[in-house]
């Protein structure tokens, strides 16, 4: 009964409304206007249908997840660290500036791989947006708040996006001499990654983290539901197959 009612809900709350609401105007403009419209109403209403179930989305985010499985046993001299999003001015522990919930969890693996190996953690990421913090710099404090000594730090706090990511990575790795190096960002995310340090001439050993979904994936007609979340989740994922190709194609 718990899961039926959250079914029904999901219907009566956006992104479900607008989905009834479509479909209904399909009926109508069936009835009362013309079938071609009613037809093209009603397919548009299905795919926003579709993109916004959770279903649909799993399969997508899965996809992209699941290109790179990270090392049992990992070994490299370096550890890059993507950025992913940070606040500016918001309060925390030791300072001021967090990171968003998706580089976090990127940092957290950092953190143990860092502590396993011993080796240097490069965190890459600038300042996006005026009202957003510098990733890098944030970064680094929290590293230094769980126990990173500050020399095994790297700062590379000036790209803003994955292909600068992958630019200004490239000549701090080879000011220090540094070839092997893991990396560490979401695992939808990492495919994209390798090939911008691939086309920096940067063989990385990919440790994907901060997984979305489970790799055994499970039906159950509550993903059938629309539901916000599950429309990001798609939009996502379309998202990032498409920079993924203007990544291979332009370079960019």
């Amino acid at each position: 009964m718990i899961y039926l009612l959250k079914f029904g809900a999901s219907f009566v709350l956006p992104p479900g409304i607008f989905i009834v609401v479509f479909f209904l105007l399909a009926v109508y403009c069936w009835n009362h206007v013309k079938k071609n419209i009613a037809v093209i109403i009603f397919a548009i209403t299905f795919v926003l249908y579709l993109a916004s179930t959770g279903w649909i989305a799993e399969k997508l985010v899965s996809n992209l997840e699941n290109v790179y499985n990270p090392p049992v046993y990992p070994t490299g001299d370096a550890i890059i660290m993507l950025g992913g999003g940070a606040t500016l001015d918001t309060p925390d522990v030791s300072g001021t500036g967090q990171l968003c919930s998706v580089p976090a969890n990127r940092l957290l693996t950092a953190v143990r791989l860092q502590e396993r190996l011993g080796v240097p953690i490069l965190v890459s990421g600038g300042q996006a947006y005026e009202d957003s913090g510098k990733e890098a710099v944030i970064a680094r404090r929290i590293l230094m708040d769980l126990g990173v000594p500050k020399q095994k730090i790297l700062v590379e706090d000036k790209s803003l996006n994955t292909k600068q990511n992958a630019v200004f990575s490239a000549k701090i790795l080879a000011a220090h001499d540094l070839v092997e190096p893991l990396l560490v960002t979401s695992a939808f995310h990492m495919r994209r990654a390798v090939l911008n340090f691939k086309q920096e001439g940067i063989h990385v050993t990919p440790y994907p983290t901060d997984y979305i979904e489970n790799k055994k994936r499970v039906f159950h007609y509550t993903k059938l539901a629309p539901s916000a979340n599950a429309l990001a989740d798609t939009e996502m994922a379309l998202q990032e197959n498409l920079r993924f190709w203007v990544t291979k194609y332009l370079k960019y």
